[in-house]
């Protein structure tokens, strides 16, 4: 006989989750309830369930930060994660499934839709768990990931240090690579500049992210200059002992492709966004992304979040003038979504930001 699956179901609405974890238990599920999304977070960590059915819009934290903290969590990240929303708008289907979310279900519901659904998905995570089983037996001699991160972080051990003010330049456009960046401390920019000597900003990176790593596998160019926006410190990898490594060492060469992947993806999203958004729609996604990079680690649930950054670099991330961008400021200012002071932004409703953008 196989064993009941488990099911989390996190929705601030009483009576759709009372009536939703009716209808599982019901199809012979054990469910766990969760009225917001910390207590579905502390729960999630505590069971593992085999799958977290959530809501969007809630109280304390909504469903994109409880997928955010989970999906950073190796316990809880492979847990297949459902949205459960009455929202129906592309933007928020693409927004869920670019942060790893496996599937939608709308608000109102079927029964028969709710758990065919379900079925599916954990029919799936079973599948690939099974596989990652068999992957893992037949590769073990293969893939070393203790010894891959040794390593590479005693190639960083080895390297120079650099520590520099802010508006330090790093690399120029179009000049040729010569080392991988690590972060150690501060922010780094890579941006553009057309003829006229006007900016876009194309990356920001924060301490303990790398950079420049394309330019080195393509060998080639630099595809943009590198800043540091505040005080910085930079281990500094030369090339031939860092491809050495990438050439000798598998799982060093994989954790690089997921970077490379995932930052064609990225480059991807913007392009729509500054295709397609508004202004406004812009700005407020802008200030969400700086936040993510200001958050003291992975505390997505911090309340308010402050940000030093220049009107100008702000202007230059969103692809707008300077002056465009302050009456931007200024609206969502008198909105009460942040707080403007001198070169300092504190974002103080995250929420209200995130309705701009998913509307």
């Amino acid at each position: 006989m196989s064993q009941q699956k488990t099911i989390l179901l996190i929705e601030d609405n009483l009576d759709v989750r009372e009536n939703t974890a009716e209808i599982l238990e019901l199809a012979n599920y054990h469910v766990w309830t969760a009225a917001n999304g910390k207590e579905g977070v502390a729960l999630a960590k505590q069971h593992l369930p085999d799958l977290i059915i959530c809501d969007i819009m809630m109280p304390e934290l909504d469903g994109y930060g409880v997928l955010h903290i989970l999906s950073h969590d190796q316990k809880t990240a492979v847990i297949p994660f459902i949205f459960l929303t009455a929202k129906t708008e592309k933007s928020d289907f693409r927004k869920g499934m670019n942060m790893g979310a496996d599937d939608y279900i709308t608000k109102p519901f079927e029964e028969l839709d709710l758990l065919d659904t379900i079925r599916r998905r954990l029919a799936k995570s079973s599948l690939l768990g099974q596989q990652n089983i068999d992957l893992e037996e037949s590769t073990k001699h293969l893939f070393r990931p203790k010894q891959a991160v040794k390593a590479l972080q005693e190639l960083k051990d080895e390297q120079k240090r650099l520590s520099v003010d802010s508006k330090y330049m790093l690399f120029h456009e179009d000049s040729y690579p010569c080392y991988l960046y690590f972060l150690r401390k501060g922010k780094v920019k890579i941006y553009k500049t057309n003829e006229d000597g006007k900016e876009l900003i194309t990356e920001l990176y924060k301490a303990g992210e790398y950079f420049g790593y394309r330019s080195l596998f393509g060998n080639g160019k630099y595809g943009g200059s590198a800043m540091t926006l505040e005080e910085s410190e930079i281990v500094l990898i030369h090339k031939e002992p860092f491809l050495k490594l990438i050439q000798d060492n598998t799982q060093v060469s994989r954790f690089f492709i997921k970077l490379l992947a995932n930052r064609v993806q990225t480059q991807g999203q913007r392009l729509l966004h500054l295709a397609y958004d508004s202004v406004r729609t812009r700005v407020a996604d802008a200030l969400l992304f700086f936040c993510e990079k200001y958050e003291s680690g992975h505390n997505v649930a911090q309340e308010r979040i402050s940000m030093e950054i220049s009107r100008e670099d702000l202007a230059n991330w969103v692809g707008t003038s300077k002056e465009t961008l302050i009456r931007t400021l200024s609206d969502f200012k008198h909105e009460g979504l942040i707080i403007a002071k001198g070169r300092f932004i504190t974002v103080i409703d995250k929420k209200g930001l995130q309705k701009i953008v998913t509307k």
